[in-house]
């Protein structure tokens, strides 16, 4: 099941995608997708709808972060070896954990604002774990029953204020629109195994990275298992779980930013794509 949130920023209805890949409203049995849609019971009554009689959503509407609700945007960083290499940094030995503040979700396609004075704003496709029920100290063998979905995420990142602005990833991961989800929530059940995802992301047309989950250091279910004993994940928790190789502080024969005008697009098997237009910051709220 692909579920998805549609309309203007603030507005945003609740639907599902069809297998022609057309919306559907679910606007006449839900409020919304909550993290309460996310819970086991809650996808049950969704995926017994149906689809057929559920009304077609006309035209061609923004796609809004398929869920609401997050309370925490969790991040694994160097999840994968040729990416740590490319960084110039060792292979971890445990997950790296930061946080991307959840005031920079946005929608899949929304533009991306570069901040201001900004010297080093890159990109990065990566795999995102949706929580459906609250875990705490869970075993790797039980974590992924706590997981709803999974979504693409364009971890945005300001490599400046990452690593040359004193020790703490976070500040260089959460500025406004740093945060693309979507286009849709694609449910466990339907996506199978995480770990053998194709991935990809171009820049203006040319393509930088080519990956795949498989490559991960670590896992989905090791990795939700051990963010667990940090922290209790909550139902609608987002965490994003790295990047493979491409990003432009790798490019050679030196780093490649991005600037206003650039065009971003990525996706992963079986959970869409996104496309964001990169904008200069204006000195107004995003």
């Amino acid at each position: 099941m692909k579920l998805c949130r549609f309309g203007q920023p603030g507005a945003e209805k609740p639907g599902l995608i069809d297998a022609q890949g057309r919306i559907r409203d679910l606007s006449a049995h839900v409020a919304d997708i909550s993290p309460a849609e996310l819970s086991p019971e809650g996808l049950a009554r969704l995926a017994a709808l149906p689809v057929d009689d559920l009304p077609v959503v006309e035209g061609d509407p923004r796609y809004g972060v398929p869920f609401s609700g997050t309370r925490q945007f969790v991040a694994i960083g160097l999840n994968y070896a040729d990416h740590a290499a490319e960084s110039n940094l060792p292979i971890p030995d445990e997950p790296v954990v930061f946080n991307k503040w959840i005031s920079c979700l946005q929608g899949p396609n929304d533009p991306v604002t570069i901040p201001k004075d900004s010297l080093k704003t890159d990109w990065e496709v990566e795999l995102g774990i949706v929580v459906g029920t609250a875990a705490n100290n869970v075993s790797e063998a039980d974590a992924l029953r706590h997981v709803a979905g999974f979504v693409v995420v364009n971890d945005v990142s300001e490599r400046h204020w990452q690593t040359e602005r004193g020790p703490t990833w976070d500040k260089g991961k959460g500025f406004p629109t740093f945060g693309p989800v979507g286009p849709w929530l694609v449910t466990s059940d339907e996506v199978g195994d995480p770990q053998a995802l194709s991935m990809w992301l171009s820049v203006n047309g040319k393509r930088v990275q080519d990956g795949s989950t498989s490559t991960m250091i670590f896992g989905v279910a090791a990795i939700v298992a051990y963010v667990s004993k940090l922290m209790t994940l909550l139902p609608g928790d987002i965490i994003t779980t790295g990047t493979p190789p491409g990003v432009g502080l790798g490019q050679k024969p030196e780093p490649w930013y991005l600037k206003a005008g650039d065009v971003v697009e990525l996706g992963i098997e079986k959970l869409g794509q996104q496309r964001q237009d990169f904008v200069a910051w204006t000195g107004t709220a995003a």
